[in-house]
């Protein structure tokens, strides 16, 4: 049922948002230098990587000097990446993943590996995680926001191993309705 949800759901979405997709796009191209998207591998289910799709927030070669976290202000981020990741505008490219099934439209936030060996060092329960297909939102998301440093990744880690506890449709949606409060506020990066 969760499965044909997120399709539904992701397809809706994809439909309804192209034209945001369309004015997104020309912001990217017309402010910086590079493509309108962006790949980066993460880890799914069973710990398989996967590539997630997202609107490009940063110059091209941000990460020349290895993976960083992004952090409020970070020179890296262009100007309409800035209104994207406010927005959570970045992220919408993932429904994309979630039909692939890469990922669902809630579950817990996937990670790249170098971070998720990271993490592992202060927690070690981590591949708990890898039991469901990763989500564009999650409750750790919702609940703490984006990470700068590896504790607050481990603290919203912690919390997405409590979603999987408590995991049922009511919570999903839920969290699907605070993820959309929260675009609507701008409380990204």
């Amino acid at each position: 049922m969760k499965r044909a949800f997120d399709i539904i759901f992701s397809s809706f979405a994809l439909v309804c948002l192209s034209p945001a997709y369309i004015l997104i796009g020309l912001s990217i191209l017309l402010t910086s230098k590079g493509g309108v998207f962006y790949t980066q591998q993460r880890l799914g289910k069973g710990g398989k990587p996967f590539n997630l799709y997202k609107f490009r927030t940063m110059v091209e070669d941000a990460e020349i000097n290895g993976p960083q976290l992004a952090t409020p202000g970070d020179d890296r981020v262009t100007s309409a990446g800035r209104f994207l990741r406010k927005y959570h505008l970045d992220e919408l490219p993932q429904f994309w993943n979630v039909l692939k099934g890469d990922m669902a439209v809630v579950g817990p936030r996937p990670e790249r590996e170098f971070f998720v060996k990271e993490i592992e060092k202060l927690f070690d329960n981590y591949e708990t995680l890898f039991s469901l297909r990763p989500g564009i939102t999650s409750l750790g998301s919702i609940e703490h926001g984006y990470a700068t440093n590896i504790k607050q990744m481990v603290e919203r880690a912690l919390t997405d191993i409590d979603y999987i506890k408590r995991k049922s449709f009511k919570l999903d949606a839920a969290i699907i309705l605070k993820t959309i409060k929260r675009m609507v506020d701008g409380k990204g990066i």
